[in-house]
């Protein structure tokens, strides 16, 4: 039985789905399983994930592959860049685990990544704004385009492009600040389905009641962060994962569902779904 009915408008699935959807960001990993590999996404599959994030790299000849860009000093042995790489390279070279001890694994590429990922989970193609044209002839090619939400920074710029390139992929804009795109967004023929909110500080006027509330009334989903990629630049006014574990769930995860997100991101996605399971029974 499939987890969603990808034909009908994820506002709906949504609105059908009492948890928030949990994204498994780069997967579920940790000890001998490198994130945004095979197996951490066989990992989210299997401990419920509603949305699986992955990060996009480019080869120097052209072949897509399933990698955070500039992370290769610290994930694949060697730690030549990708972009410097031809594929062959790529694929030869190990994936390292968590105490970076090389594996059998290897970056996967995107084809095979969206053939594991067809017809189960929402897809989020980070690093779409990389090279929209390349990714998006990509997710056609693999037929999971009912599935792709993608991504970019809301200036005018990002937001013409994907009206040219990819108007019938589900669109999300990345907001720090009280936009002014949304009107423009919901007019524009791209397929927008909400913003992800990157709030450095409680006091952002992006997660004020009043501006949630607005984007709700708009039909808008609403994204949040747990995660703590760099503790330099929490984006989630400090509930996060960490958070969950230091102060309390309720702070950590809670927050999200008090402030009405659609969207939370973790890397810690069986205990985030254990705990919102008991918090909204």
């Amino acid at each position: 039985m499939l987890k969603f009915d990808f034909e009908k408008p994820i506002a709906e699935n949504r609105k059908n789905n009492k948890l928030p959807f949990l994204v498994a960001h780069r997967g579920v990993c940790g000890a001998n399983i490198p994130c945004n590999s095979t197996a951490a996404f066989l990992a989210a599959l299997d401990q419920g994930a509603d949305v699986v994030e992955l990060d996009v790299s480019k080869s120097k000849d052209g072949k897509f592959f399933v990698f955070h860009p500039g992370m290769e000093h610290r994930y694949l042995q060697g730690g030549k860049p990708i972009a410097e790489s031809t594929a062959e390279e790529v694929l030869r070279t190990p994936l390292l685990n968590a105490d970076l001890v090389p594996t059998h694994y290897r970056v996967p590429t995107l084809a095979e990544i969206f053939a594991l990922l067809k017809g189960k989970v929402y897809i989020n193609v980070d690093k779409f704004w990389t090279d929209m044209e390349g990714i998006t002839e990509e997710i056609y090619r693999a037929g999971v385009e009912k599935q792709v939400i993608i991504k970019s920074y809301a200036d005018r710029e990002s937001l013409e492009t994907v009206l040219k390139i990819a108007p019938s992929l589900m669109f999300m804009q990345m907001v720090r600040n009280i936009d002014s795109t949304s009107d423009w967004l919901l007019e524009s023929g791209i397929k927008f389905i909400g913003n992800e909110l990157l709030a450095e500080r409680g006091d952002a006027e992006i997660i004020q009641p009043d501006y949630l509330k607005k984007l709700k009334e708009r039909g808008l989903l609403i994204w949040g962060n747990a995660i703590v990629y760099d503790e330099r630049d929490v984006i989630s006014d400090g509930h996060t994962d960490d958070s969950a574990y230091n102060i309390g769930k309720d702070h950590g995860w809670g927050w999200f569902i008090d402030h009405g997100f659609d969207f939370i991101q973790t890397d810690w996605l069986f205990a985030c779904r254990d705990y919102l399971t008991q918090k909204m029974k």
